[in-house]
């Protein structure tokens, strides 16, 4: 039992509104700037009072930067991505948990193990996939001599092609998978008792109805943590779009801020890359903020 003293009460609150002093300056500093003038914002040091050009600097960066676009791309990518992640996660995991196949386990750790595998690790041969997502089956019927044999009779040539550059599935596919909602989604799963399938046999209800009618429903609350995780980490993503996509009308808002930032002579804009870096962070905020009660419902507590 923890014991409830007023210092110990001060001093733990006087912790927790240190720590949130230093997560949110960053925040603050970038809300700052925002407000100033160009040559307010260039002042050494930046006057660190609010200015008056707030929403001319919105404006013009929403203009220069094209964020509507943009921001429609981000939203199309993050919660394609997040949805996709969601329902492939809870597929896998009930195969894992309900099924008894054998070799389930080793199968688990081997979709584990591929957290230790980030994104830039495996970026190169991610984007040769996706450069023609069919070149392996190719490769199999290369191998096994099927292509050979479909030209020496028919004269045809199978050459099967599908490029998902400058694309939404080429955004969204590649990833769609996640070692992290699988994990989430099995332990969950793993907390219900096992009267609830044996309850379920004994009403007639078969793998997809009791997928869809019992566990789905009992696992709201970890679908919406998952999709808002990985909507997170779909907006913020940098690295991925700005290489599979070179077409203005699939450019994503992390990659289109760059439009806001001068070149090696340019005259340092930050003012409007402020602000243009604040249009961007508001619909992720504004999802965690809605789902915050989900979120944490979903990462700490036990449905049964």
């Amino acid at each position: 039992m923890v014991e409830r003293t007023p210092i110990l009460n001060f001093i733990t609150h006087a912790l927790l509104l240190i720590g949130a002093f230093i997560t949110l300056l960053p925040f603050i500093i970038v809300t700052i700037a925002a407000t100033h003038s160009l040559r307010e914002v260039n002042q050494v040091p930046m006057p660190l009072w609010p200015g008056h050009d707030f929403f001319a600097n919105m404006k013009e960066a929403w203009m220069r930067a094209d964020l509507g676009t943009k921001l429609l791309n981000s939203l199309i990518f993050g919660a394609g991505l997040a949805f996709g992640k969601v329902v492939i996660s809870a597929i896998s995991a009930y195969s894992l948990v309900f099924f008894g196949y054998r070799g389930r386990v080793w199968i688990f750790w081997a979709i584990f193990i591929t957290l230790m595998l980030p994104l830039e690790v495996r970026i190169v041969p991610t984007y040769a996939v996706a450069t023609n997502a069919l070149s392996p089956y190719q490769a199999i019927l290369d191998g096994l001599g099927i292509t050979s044999a479909i030209s020496m009779l028919t004269g045809t040539t199978v050459d099967l092609q599908w490029n998902l550059l400058n694309s939404y599935p080429g955004l969204i596919l590649p990833f769609v998978a996640t070692a992290t909602g699988t994990f989430l989604y099995r332990q969950h799963f793993m907390t219900l008792p096992e009267e609830l399938v044996e309850a379920a046999k004994m009403d007639g209800a078969g793998a997809l109805r009791f997928f869809w009618d019992i566990l789905l429903p009992l696992s709201r609350n970890n679908m919406a943590a998952l999709f808002t995780i990985m909507f997170v980490w779909g907006w913020n993503q940098y690295l991925w779009p700005l290489i599979v996509t070179t077409e203005p009308s699939h450019i994503v808002s992390a990659v289109g801020l760059q439009a806001l930032i001068p070149g090696q002579n340019g005259i340092p804009e930050w003012n409007l890359a402020m602000a243009g870096t604040l249009l961007v962070m508001l619909p992720p905020l504004i999802l965690v903020i809605f789902m915050q009660r989900f979120f944490v419902r979903g990462l700490v507590a036990t449905e049964k």
